[in-house]
């Protein structure tokens, strides 16, 4: 996969740490997850999906996911512990990543175009992760304008995007939308995480 420029590919869940790097904006883990996750959440129903939107510990993800695939009606299979401890997993590492305790948790059931528009979140720097369907787009391009070239990352492999809070004085480049899929019948299952800085720690 050609990658724009500041655009990273890591093949550790470590070298997601690369986001930090001068010139780097964002990082795609390239990974072979678990190969039961996919066709099991292929064959689920969109109203089977899990979803979810908290503000919890990372250490708490784990058991939090289990509640909500009960609560969202996601049936128990061994994909479905296998897709909460991935989870789980991607939740430690980037609270670690972003050295902050909370996080913003979101899974998101997509059928429309969502953020149709190329642009740059309004945080310090966002996980994303497609677990179903077509995945996030990126491209090279000043805000406001269309990237010339845009890149699909690929499915169940997570992005680490630098937003406009990042700490530092240069620009990030790289946008991203929702891939264009009105109208298409897909359903999309994406793992969105945020970091969350203002939360005293619990005593």
């Amino acid at each position: 996969m050609r990658v724009p420029t500041g655009v990273t590919i890591a093949n550790t869940v470590s070298g997601l740490s690369a986001i930090r790097d001068a010139g780097c904006t964002a990082v795609i883990l390239s990974r072979q997850p678990p190969p039961q996750i996919q066709p099991w959440l292929n064959a689920l129903e969109p109203e089977q999906l899990p979803r979810a939107r908290v503000i919890l510990r990372a250490d708490r993800v784990k058991d939090a996911l289990c509640s909500i695939c009960e609560t969202s009606g996601v049936p128990k299979a061994a994909a479905r512990s296998l897709l909460i401890d991935d989870i789980a997993a991607f939740a430690l590492h980037f609270s670690d990543l972003m050295n902050v305790q909370h996080l913003r948790l979101r899974l998101d059931v997509v059928t429309t175009n969502a953020c149709r528009k190329f642009h740059i979140d309004a945080v310090t720097a966002r996980l994303v992760c497609t677990y179903r369907g077509q995945t996030t787009q990126l491209g090279e391009a000043e805000l406001g304008c269309d990237p010339d070239v845009v890149i699909s990352v690929p499915q169940s492999c997570p992005v680490v995007l630098r937003g406009t809070n990042w700490p530092s004085d240069a620009r990030t480049r790289i946008l991203h939308r929702s891939p264009p899929i009105e109208g298409s019948g897909e359903s999309r299952l994406l793992l969105v995480l945020d970091p969350i800085y203002d939360l005293e720690e619990e005593a």
